[in-house]
């Protein structure tokens, strides 16, 4: 693979029950879909076109914009959320509608492990998982969040749930968020070309003439909070091979050997002086992740 290819990608929606998948499809038109990336909470599908672009000199990627993010226009309610079911049935019908051979599903922190619970939910649409720092929590603690009696309350009080609330929204312009951005919190770690990429995608034009976050900061927050769903469960029926690199430092992905056993080929590794950003500080080594699994 030369990764010095960049190739363009075109915007394609996707109608599905509901309304439609935005997205981003790289690569030639005359084969079918190699693979479907998903995103992270908050981020979509533009954030990665420097991780994608260079595989589309021989692959067909499509990176979604799921639920509540970028120009997806299926309803985003977050009241009484408890699980990113609602985001795994989306994938299933963004998949049957592309009504190709099985993709490989990759995707990053939300987005790894929602394409996980799709691959165990209709392993018949996937031939293969890359997944970067999937959010895959503790068992005890999963347990906890599908108990009835929890009712998402402890997690709405998290850190992260109020972190994501409070949220600024809107700015000035999409360089006023840049600015805001750069070199801070979360993104301290990122090139420049992809946070660029981030508010390119992530923005949406108010009538005022400034710009909102198009994942409104209570989406976000509902994703943090919606913990009952069972990727422990989803590792055993899954099929096909699965590949997570999870990163060093700050990981979200609590997945061990316990976890790796449960699948029928499921390889884990940990990329040394990584971030939960791992796909933006190595590129090279989650694009040559993706490539190996498509080609393999």
């Amino acid at each position: 693979m030369d990764a010095a290819v960049f190739r363009e990608p075109r915007k394609r929606a996707t109608p599905i029950a509901g309304g439609e998948i935005a997205g981003l499809e790289f690569g030639p038109t005359d084969r079918p879909i190699d693979i479907v990336f998903v995103h992270a909470n908050g981020f979509n599908a533009q954030t990665y076109r420097t991780l994608l672009s260079p595989l589309a000199a021989s692959l067909r990627i499509l990176a979604i914009d799921q639920r509540g993010h970028g120009e997806t226009t299926l309803t985003a309610d977050p009241e009484g959320r408890r699980s990113w079911r609602d985001l795994r049935d989306d994938l299933i019908a963004l998949l049957d509608a592309l009504d190709g051979p099985p993709v490989v599903l990759a995707g990053h922190s939300m987005g790894g492990t929602v394409s996980l619970l799709t691959a165990a939910a209709r392993p018949d649409r996937v031939k293969g998982l890359v997944l970067f720092d999937p959010v895959i929590m503790p068992w005890l603690a999963m347990l906890y969040a599908k108990a009835p009696w929890t009712s998402g309350r402890m997690w709405r009080r998290l850190p992260m749930v109020q972190g994501a609330l409070r949220r600024r929204a809107v700015f000035d312009d999409r360089q006023a968020a840049f600015d805001a951005y750069k070199g801070r919190g979360a993104f301290k770690t990122w090139p420049e070309t992809m946070l660029a990429d981030y508010v390119a995608g992530g923005f949406a034009e108010r009538a005022d003439g400034k710009v909102e976050l198009a994942c409104a900061p209570a989406w976000e927050a509902s994703n943090y909070a919606a913990q009952a769903h069972d990727p422990w469960r989803a590792a055993r029926q899954v099929k096909a091979p699965v590949r997570i690199l999870k990163a060093e430092k700050h990981s979200t992905c609590h997945a061990g050997p316990g976890f790796a056993r449960r699948g029928r080929d499921t390889r884990i590794e940990t990329v040394p002086g990584t971030s939960h950003f791992l796909p933006m500080e190595r590129p090279d080594l989650a694009r040559d992740a993706l490539f190996e699994m498509a080609t393999g």
